[in-house]
């Protein structure tokens, strides 16, 4: 098992090129499942979920294989319709081989899925969305079973849930009511950037998909999808964590790959905060400053400030003069790193789904634990600013979801290193 080491005191500066979004690949690449012709994936970052995912996709029957960050998907004339539980246990998006499964062979069995423990995430909408199109549903022996007994039948749609509209839930519908017979259309539907990209991938192979991007997606249902070449969008997430690294150290950092539209929650609090950000095409330049000033954030659905950040902020304002609160409406137990940020003499108290943050000069670096994907991140970016070493342990969570976090942070001027534990 490895650790993160990182000395802090480290003013970041230079260049750093973002990965292709792995909330982004992993559904294209299930969605490659809808037909029998090969798919050809281009920046494919290569992370634990992505392997995870093509070992999922080979125990389906497909020919996989990955080449530096292009992905070739062979899904062939027959699928083995069932997803086992030593895989889709280990990663919660694996369960959007469902969709896709059902609708090509007409019956589903996928173990229910597991990934980071911050909160209940029920596969509900889901279950409600396939039995909208037809499908009949059994939970058995930890196993969702989905069953068409003759066709899918397009249908409307309702996924709105109790914190709002679902990434998955949205992406795994759309998939199945892309080969339903007639017109499906997603009320509540998620808006975010990586259900947009899945709906162009899904057009490239001959779906009849519009609305993207708004609450509302229609779907014409088609009888055969092909083959299709696609390059998925960049990382949002990993951008938006880069941003607030450059934050933090008062570093100037220029972020290349980076889609300025979809940072805009993100960047709306760092100006709040002090920070200087100017946008190019496909460019981002940070620039952190000496004094920061706090700022109150809720988590939203996009475009919202995005739950996946919520940790970095908190790291963020952790050293930032003053008091800020934090409201987490999407996962409200997403709080579990709050304890190693206060091991690291940060001042933060939580109580249900809020915490309060009172700023302090600096954080002292000590060993601390990583609790989920970004929580790790987030104990990084406060190992960059504190005084002495922080290991960071558990960071199999980190390979989950950063694309050589350690090696791009170096090249900015970080003191950072990866070690056996």
């Amino acid at each position: 098992m490895d650790k993160i080491v990182v000395r802090g005191g480290k003013r970041l500066n230079g260049e750093v090129t973002l990965s292709g979004s792995k909330n982004s690949a992993l559904p294209i690449m299930a969605a490659a499942l809808l037909s029998d012709e090969t798919s050809v994936i281009h920046d494919v970052p290569n992370l634990r979920d992505i392997q995870t995912m093509i070992k999922l996709m080979r125990s389906l029957g497909a020919k996989v294989s990955y080449d530096d960050t292009t992905l070739t998907i062979r899904p062939g004339k027959t699928l083995n319709p069932k997803a086992p539980y030593k895989l889709v246990s280990t990663m919660r998006a694996s369960v959007c081989v469902l969709g896709p499964l059902l609708a090509r062979t007409g019956y589903a069995e996928v173990s229910m899925p597991g990934g980071c423990v911050i909160g209940s995430r029920p596969i509900d909408l889901h279950l409600k969305g396939f039995e909208a199109l037809g499908a009949q549903i059994k939970i058995e022996h930890g196993y969702v079973k989905a069953r068409a007994l003759k066709h899918l039948a397009g249908n409307e749609i309702y996924l709105g849930g109790s914190f709002g509209s679902s990434v998955l839930a949205t992406g795994n519908v759309m998939m199945a009511a892309t080969l339903a017979r007639g017109k499906t259309i997603i009320e509540s539907a998620a808006c975010e950037p990586e259900v947009v990209d899945l709906a162009h991938f899904l057009r490239k192979m001959g779906a009849q998909i519009s609305g993207e991007g708004s609450p509302r997606i229609e779907i014409e249902g088609v009888k055969k999808l092909h083959g299709a070449q696609y390059t998925v969008i960049s990382d949002r997430i990993e951008c938006g964590t880069y941003m607030f690294a450059a934050a933090m150290t008062g570093g100037n950092v220029l972020i290349r790959k980076a889609v300025p539209s979809h940072q805009n929650a993100v960047i709306d609090k760092l100006l709040q905060s002090g920070v200087s950000i100017t946008k190019g095409k496909n460019v981002l330049r940070i620039k952190g400053r000496a004094r920061l000033k706090p700022t109150d954030v809720t988590t939203l659905a996009y475009p919202g400030f995005p739950t996946d950040m919520q940790a970095q902020m908190m790291a963020l304002m952790a050293v930032t003069p003053g008091i800020s609160v934090i409201t987490e409406k999407i996962y409200p137990d997403r709080f579990m790193h709050v304890s190693e940020l206060n091991r690291m003499g940060a001042k933060i108290y939580s109580e249900s789904a809020r915490a309060i943050i009172h700023g302090v000069k600096r954080l002292s670096g000590a060993p601390v634990m990583a609790s989920d994907l970004r929580a790790s991140a987030a104990l990084i970016l406060a190992g960059l600013v504190a005084e002495g070493d922080t290991e960071v342990h558990r960071v199999y969570h980190l390979d989950r979801g950063y694309d050589n976090i350690e090696k791009k942070l170096s090249g900015l001027g970080a003191a950072i290193r990866r070690e056996k534990e």
